[in-house]
């Protein structure tokens, strides 16, 4: 009988995981997820995929002249195509679905007082700074598909593999990679797709040289989820 009583007891224990210890072990504290830039394979911009541009506020394109401090260090033209085929490209009237192609063409100046990086006799171990061009916000409706020309990137920097290309958080970021150099008076021209039209010309983008940073206005599609309450009163 004796023996039958510490069986039923130590079973108890063990049912209440563990005798003398009434707290439960504490939940482990959830770890936030960054994500991390990724990857995007480019493709090369072929001109004969893209219909009619969106004629908006300023035309059919958006020219905007990139400048550092007091000199023009060269200027942007962007525009929003639909698909091959199509005569005029009025988002209001385009089926559900539809594909619209981001483009964005940049060529520095040609002038004298483009600034050089310096020359330098021995090995400079210092970081070099980036090159690049990129989207402010998210890419709304970025449907993976992403480029430039492979041919203007060659004549341009020397390599047509000279950019690379990175999703990072739903931004898009080209940035220079390899070659010689964007040379003064080349001009390069980046793509994206979204399964959404612009909303009009905004402050989204931002093109970096030699270190400084020239926020630029382009067409952009809205924002996929606004902010609740932030509608103008």
């Amino acid at each position: 009988m004796i023996r039958a009583t510490a069986i039923a007891a130590t079973i108890g224990c063990l049912a209440l995981a563990g005798c003398g210890n009434s707290e439960p072990a504490p939940a482990p504290s959830p770890t936030p997820t960054i994500a991390a830039p990724r990857t995007l394979v480019g493709a090369d911009l072929d001109l004969g995929t893209l219909g009619a541009k969106i004629v908006g506020p300023q035309g059919p394109e958006v020219e905007t002249v990139l400048s550092a401090g007091n000199r023009q260090i060269g200027t942007l033209v962007s525009y929003v195509a639909c698909p091959a085929g199509t005569l005029v490209c009025e988002p209001g009237e385009m089926p559900a679905g539809t594909v619209y192609t981001y483009v964005h063409s940049i060529t520095l100046v040609d002038a004298e007082d483009v600034a050089e990086g310096p020359v330098a006799d021995a090995p400079d171990l210092r970081e070099t700074p980036p090159t690049l061009f990129r989207t402010l916000r998210a890419a709304t409706g970025f449907n993976q598909a992403v480029g430039y020309s492979t041919a203007e990137a060659e004549a341009a920097l020397g390599d047509p593999d000279a950019i690379s290309i990175t999703n990072d958080n739903g931004s898009l970021i080209w940035r220079v990679v390899r070659g010689s150099g964007w040379q003064p008076g080349g001009t390069v021209t980046l793509w994206w797709q979204s399964t959404a039209a612009p909303q009009g010309p905004a402050e989204a983008y931002l093109f970096e040289l030699d270190g400084q940073q020239v926020a630029t206005t382009g067409p952009f599609p809205p924002e996929d989820k606004p902010v609740e309450g932030s509608a103008a009163r």
